[in-house]
């Protein structure tokens, strides 16, 4: 197999944490590891449940994000937070604000339209599509008006908020970054995002975010399992994630992570190998870099399946960083 050419010196890569997969201890670790492996930023996932049981982990984000503020220098994106069904806005704007000033300003708030399996929590019907989309709008709106200090009320037609004031503000309110995969949620993106995420190499959406006005950063994520061997990395990838080929609109729909992983019995070791790279074969890893590269990411985050953290951040260190650079 010849090298894989990856020009990445003008995309910023950065380390995704698996809230799903790893408790709280564990994700500030890996956080600190990250660091000392020359990532100078991280993603972190945003559940209340995991896709399915054999991830078993899903702690409360806001704890996280505290304990990796008071040990690292690291930027922070949540990849991402609902904010429109089980926490209300308002207490959002609340969270994010005290977490832009713990970062010191290295704090990016992603959110997007939302998930079921998350959501359905407090008893809420799930609505259609367009409804998240509209309540995702809403949301922002309202979290915004915190951020510009003093008391603030809003009637709409999906939040109230009464005489409210976030007093720990930072100076500047962080930017909202807008996951999107579908055409609408894209539109919605280049309307009211302070920048884009998405977790597909999909140059068509990011390309139509930016011909629609779409400003800011472009944010991809994407999952590799590095492993000695690739015969135990498969299995360790479709052992924990083999949700990620359950289709976009499927995957927001069911409520249960048993339901994912009934969704998950119609996929097969060997297709998920070919949307994750697994093993120790760098080139492969490269290659799936280079897709979000070409798409035009201005930064890429990547998460390690499984617990062999260590080994894949010495396993950059020496294979990838050089050629991403």
């Amino acid at each position: 197999m010849g090298r894989a050419v990856v020009t990445g010196g003008m995309t910023e890569i950065g380390y995704f944490l698996s809230s799903e997969e790893h408790g709280p201890d564990a994700l500030v670790r890996q956080a600190q590891q990250a660091e000392q492996a020359g990532f100078r930023s991280v993603w972190i996932s945003d559940h209340y449940h995991p896709w399915n049981d054999n991830q078993g982990q899903s702690p409360f984000v806001w704890s996280v994000i505290g304990g990796i503020a008071a040990t690292t220098n690291l930027k922070v994106t949540t990849g991402v937070t609902c904010p429109t069904t089980r926490v209300h806005p308002a207490i959002l704007a609340q969270a994010a604000a005290t977490a832009t000033l713990m970062l010191e300003g290295r704090f990016l708030f992603g959110v997007g339209s939302g998930e079921n399996l998350n959501e359905h929590v407090l008893g809420d019907r799930w609505p259609r599509v367009d409804t998240r989309l509209e309540m995702l709008e809403e949301a922002v709106e309202v979290m915004r008006k915190l951020w510009e200090g003093g008391l603030t009320s809003h009637d709409g037609r999906f939040y109230q908020v009464e005489n409210a004031r976030v007093y720990s503000l930072p100076d500047t309110p962080p930017p909202v970054l807008i996951s999107a995969l579908g055409p609408k949620a894209v539109s919605l993106a280049a309307r009211i995002g302070d920048g884009y995420i998405s977790t597909a190499p999909d140059k068509e959406a990011l390309d139509s975010y930016v011909a629609q006005g779409g400003k800011g950063l472009k944010q991809g994520g994407m999952k590799v399992c590095w492993g000695r061997d690739e015969a135990a990395a498969r299995k360790t990838a479709f052992e924990l994630w083999p949700n990620t080929l359950v289709p976009g609109q499927l995957s927001q729909e069911l409520a249960l992570p048993s339901h994912f992983e009934q969704a998950s019995e119609l996929v097969t070791e060997d297709k998920l190998a070919e949307t994750i790279p697994c093993g120790p074969d760098p080139e492969r890893h490269l290659e799936s870099f280079k897709e979000y590269i070409d798409a035009g990411f201005d930064e890429v985050y990547v998460s390690q399946i499984g617990n062999d953290q260590a080994g894949f951040f010495d396993f950059y260190r020496r294979e990838l960083a050089p050629r991403l650079s």
